[in-house]
This record gives C-alpha cells, sequence and structure tokens, in this order.
C-alpha cells in the first residue's frame, strides 16, 4: 500500500473511542481527484461510532505502524474494525490502481515548458501580476464541417480544481532545473483565483467563438493554457464527429465501441463525448463507471471460434444473457448463422433480440438478413451493424433496414480530424496605467482579434441560427447589454469564480445536462448545418469592437 501512495496509520486514541482511530493517507484519490473529508457511520451491531477522522494529503507521512494496527487490546469496536479492514484496504487499493490509470490528484505537469519559463521570466520582469485575458477558440471549423460541438469543460474544470504543485512536482521541477528558486517557492503555493467563463458543454460553437475565457494575473493564467487545449481539442473533436454521425442515424441509436482504438484514457473520455452528442451507450466499462454511462456489449468471432460449432456457441451465449441478446452471425455465412441465431433463440423459448452484421456490403446484406427474419417469422428481431462505420457511410445506412450502429475508429479519432484545432490566446492586459488594454496576433494566417469578448446568437423568424454576435468590451456588463439590445441568446456562462468551480458543470449529471443542450443547439442550426460535405460555417460570425480605444 506504501508503494501506491495509500498509508493506514494507528494514532492516539480519541476520548471517548472504545477502538483504534484510523486515518486514511492518501496522496490520490482518484478519477476527479479532489479531495474530500468526511466520517463512516457503521451499521455493524458492535458499532461503538469508530470513525475514520479524514482523508487528507501529508507531504511526509506520519511514522509507519509497524504491524501495530491491531495489538492492543481488542474492544468490540476493534474486532468490528479488524473484520471489515481487507475491505477498507481493497477499497483503497482500488482508488489507488485507478490514480496509477488515470493523472492523479495534481494535474499541474499537463503543460509545456514554456509556460513554466514564460512564468519565470515574467517574475523576474515584474510584469507576472499584469491583469490579463485569454481567450480559447478555434480560427477555423476543421475539414470545412458546417460546426463544432464544445466538449470538455466538465473535465478542464475537475483538472483545474486539481493544478497545484505538490512535492513531488516541486522537487521534479527542481532537479530539472527549468525555473528559479524564487518560481518554485511561487509554485508551490499556486491555486488558481481568476474567473472562467465559456461555452457550457454540448453547445455548437463556429469560427471565433470565445469558447473559453480565462481572467486573473498573467501568471495565474498562462499556466493553464495546455491542459484547457488538451481537453478541448480532444473532446471537442470526438463530439463533433459524434453530432455528426447521430444526425445521419437519425432517430437510430449509435453505441460507441472505440476502446480499442485509442489510448486506454483518451477511450473513457471519448466515451462522455460520444454521449453528450446522442450515443446511447459505450463498450467501456470504465467509462461506464467514471461516468456512470450505459454500457453495452455481447461477444466477438472468437466466442464463436472457440466453441466446435455455431450452434453451441449460439447456445452457450443464450444461456448466459438470454434470448434478447444480439448473436454475431457472420463469422462463417451469414444466412446459415442467422438461421442459427433464431431458432438457438426459440430453442431457448423465446425470440432473438438482434443479429449483427460486421463485414462485406452493409447496405446489400441488411436487405438481405431483414427479408430473411421476416420469412422466418422473426419480425421484431433487430438488426444491427458495425465495421469502421463513419458519418458517411451512416448516412449511406439511412434507406437500409438497420436499427442501430456501433462506431469505433473513426469515432474515437474525430473520424479523420482528432483535434478541434483550438488556440489559447492572450486578448487584453493591464497596462502601466492600470486600464486593461486589447492585444492581438497579426502574424500571417494565425492573426487574432484582441479584446474581452461576450458571445451571443441571434435567431430568425422561425428560431433557427442565424447569427454568432461576438462583441469585444471592456466587460462584461457592457457585452451582455449589447446582446439583449441585439436579441441574442447569451452563450457563456461563469464556470469558476475567484478560483471556485461551479459545480453545475462537473460530474455525471452535467453530462446529461450538456446532452439535452447539445440537442437543443442543434435542432437550431439552419438546415446547411446539417450537411455532412464540405463548406462554409452553417453560421456566419459577426464580430463588433465596443471596446473604447485600442483599434
Amino acid at each position: 500500500m506504501h508503494r501506491l501512495g495509500v498509508r493506514l496509520h494507528l494514532l492516539s486514541l480519541a476520548a471517548g473511542h472504545d477502538g483504534a482511530p484510523l486515518l486514511v493517507h492518501s496522496k490520490h484519490e482518484g478519477v476527479s481527484a479532489r479531495l474530500r473529508h468526511g466520517e463512516i457511520a457503521h451499521e455493524h451491531p458492535l458499532d461503538v461510532a469508530h470513525e475514520i477522522d479524514g482523508i487528507v494529503v501529508h507531504d511526509g507521512a506520519p511514522a509507519r505502524c509497524r504491524g501495530r494496527l491491531f495489538d492492543r487490546s481488542w474492544s468490540r469496536g476493534s474486532r468490528w474494525l479488524a473484520l471489515h479492514a481487507v475491505s477498507l484496504a481493497r477499497i483503497l487499493l482500488a482508488e489507488a490502481k485507478l490514480f496509477l490509470m488515470t493523472e492523479g490528484a495534481s494535474t499541474a505537469l499537463l503543460t509545456d515548458m514554456y509556460e513554466l519559463t514564460m512564468l519565470d521570466a515574467a517574475l523576474e520582469s515584474g510584469r507576472a501580476e499584469r491583469k490579463s485575458v485569454f481567450e480559447a477558440f478555434a480560427r477555423r471549423l476543421p475539414g470545412g464541417r458546417r460546426y463544432g460541438v464544445v466538449a470538455g469543460t466538465g473535465r478542464v474544470l475537475e483538472a483545474i480544481e486539481s493544478f497545484h504543485f505538490g512535492t513531488e512536482e516541486i522537487d521534479y521541477l527542481a532537479s530539472a532545473q527549468i525555473v528559479s528558486d524564487t518560481t518554485l517557492e511561487w509554485l508551490a503555493n499556486y491555486h488558481f483565483t481568476g474567473d472562467i467563463y465559456g461555452y457550457a458543454e454540448g453547445e455548437c460553437y463556429f469560427p471565433h467563438s470565445p469558447i473559453m475565457t480565462v481572467t486573473g494575473t498573467f501568471a495565474d493564467t498562462c499556466m493553464l493554457e495546455t491542459v484547457i487545449l488538451s481537453i478541448l481539442n480532444h473532446d471537442s473533436a470526438v463530439a463533433t464527429a459524434a453530432s455528426r454521425m447521430t444526425a445521419a442515424a437519425r432517430e437510430r441509436p449509435c453505441l460507441e465501441f472505440g476502446a480499442r482504438r485509442t489510448h486506454e484514457s483518451a477511450a473513457i473520455h471519448a466515451a462522455r463525448a460520444a454521449v453528450i452528442c446522442g450515443f446511447v451507450g459505450t463498450s467501456d466499462v470504465e467509462a461506464g463507471r467514471t461516468y456512470g454511462l450505459k454500457i453495452a456489449g455481447t461477444s466477438a468471432h472468437s466466442f464463436t471460434l472457440l466453441h466446435d460449432s455455431e450452434e453451441e456457441a449460439f447456445a452457450a451465449q443464450i444461456d448466459t444473457m438470454g434470448t434478447g441478446t444480439t448473436l454475431l452471425v457472420d463469422t462463417y455465412d451469414i444466412p446459415t448463422g442467422v438461421e442459427r441465431a433464431v431458432a438457438a433463440a426459440r430453442a431457448a423459448g423465446g425470440e432473438l433480440g438482434a443479429v449483427r452484421i460486421d463485414s462485406g456490403d452493409l447496405i446489400a446484406q441488411a436487405f438481405t438478413v431483414r427479408k430473411q427474419l421476416d420469412d422466418l417469422g422473426a419480425t421484431t428481431t433487430k438488426i444491427t451493424v458495425t465495421s469502421d462505420l463513419d458519418e458517411f457511410s451512416i448516412a449511406a445506412l439511412g434507406a437500409a433496414p438497420v436499427d442501430s450502429y456501433g462506431v469505433g475508429t473513426k469515432l474515437v479519432t474525430g473520424s479523420g480530424y482528432p483535434t478541434a484545432e483550438m488556440v489559447y490566446k492572450l486578448v487584453a492586459r493591464e497596462g502601466d496605467d492600470g486600464q486593461m488594454h486589447e492585444v492581438a496576433k497579426i502574424s500571417s494566417n494565425k492573426k487574432s482579434v484582441g479584446g474581452l469578448k461576450v458571445a451571443g446568437r441571434v435567431r430568425d423568424q422561425r428560431g433557427h441560427s442565424a447569427q454568432e454576435l461576438i462583441v469585444s468590451a471592456q466587460n462584461w456588463e457592457d457585452g451582455l447589454a449589447y446582446l439583449e439590445r441585439s436579441g441574442a441568446r447569451p452563450l457563456q456562462h461563469k464556470l469558476v469564480s475567484g478560483g471556485e468551480v461551479n459545480q453545475e458543470f462537473v460530474g455525471k449529471d452535467a453530462i446529461a445536462a450538456a446532452a439535452q443542450r447539445h440537442n437543443d443547439s442543434r435542432a437550431e442550426l439552419p438546415y446547411d448545418g446539417w450537411r455532412l460535405s464540405r463548406g462554409e460555417p452553417a453560421v456566419p460570425t459577426k464580430m463588433v469592437d465596443i471596446f473604447a480605444g485600442d483599434d
């Protein structure tokens, strides 16, 4: 347990306790990596109100127990603790293993070196405390797509909560000699204290939409660039692909099957992004546990090949999963497989739930299999198809008698565009006069637009999105007032206030809210927005500058 950073320590007895107090010392808390404190009320008949007093992070662990956890006189409370120590240890071990698989307690080193060297130099020059405004946006939509979808916001907020430099991070930076001792001291006390505004997850966006705006000192805000971009670029790329796929599928369910086609951690987050954009579930069990997503899966070709006959394989699967399961019928000959699948379900006393086709000409196979099922009287048996599907092949299958789709590789890789191509740029900063000033890049092909931006969406008389109105303003109030006069729906929410995360936008409930938000946002798009072909953004962007001066 010490090797995993989870330690059990014996403390002195607390007054009134009839057992050995226990401190759970955990360097890492897993998944969300947020610190928690709490008590566990025992429900054992021998309970004497023994408590777990807290979960704490400690730079130097207390002395080890050296095997003396239960060597004092054993009261009823101690006996209860002894009986349940193994269960407690298993829980802690599972949390520790989950940490090893994910990012851990601190996200501070999920950064590029130049953010640290910029901070170091800015502290030296005396400019690090200048008030600054950074903005995450996309100059263009990859692949000529008509819209993008914001995803990853909740993960960004969780990452910011965990963006701090502990002893291990400071020791590493010191050994690498990246920054000065003065900067190391500053980092050791770092916690983001600024504000963040942004589009909520599930919202559609267009070129130059201010997807996330970060305000604070330069030191505060520049540090978050890489962790913000790495999450938003990945999740939004997957979400945009997922949205196009579910739009092409119309009312037919789509399932995410991409875990084996990407990095194991990326697969978890890809499943989350897919569900935000209309996918009904995932094959990734860890994604199901982490985010409360529906998980689905039955069997692969190897299961059929394991058995001496296809009939035996089908019977075995139905025996454990029931007749409502989905049988994979293309291991050998599809017509024969379909006949055997229906017969296996009926032999077990029911009708088969579905057959899956994973190869061949899916359109032709779907029509052939549907006719065969109907001829067999299996009119309620559904057809699901897999095999390297993307939005275009799903659209092509629209006229075929298919009931659902399983999508893997193309989904988790953004269907050819694995990044949303967002950037994070300084757009305003404080001058020596104490006033805020617009700043912008004018580099060829990489221009940015200065100023704090307030965004809204103007709709036409039919309720369709007609314009992305982006106002460069002195402050939020001026920008919002302009949007109101223009009849635009405000798009940004206050996600972080004074370093405190708005909990409405994190956690499992936020995923369901994001899914509904995306459904509503996509429904507002004009007809051109639903096209899969390359073209101009479905909603034009209008930039308005009401920031006095600095033009």
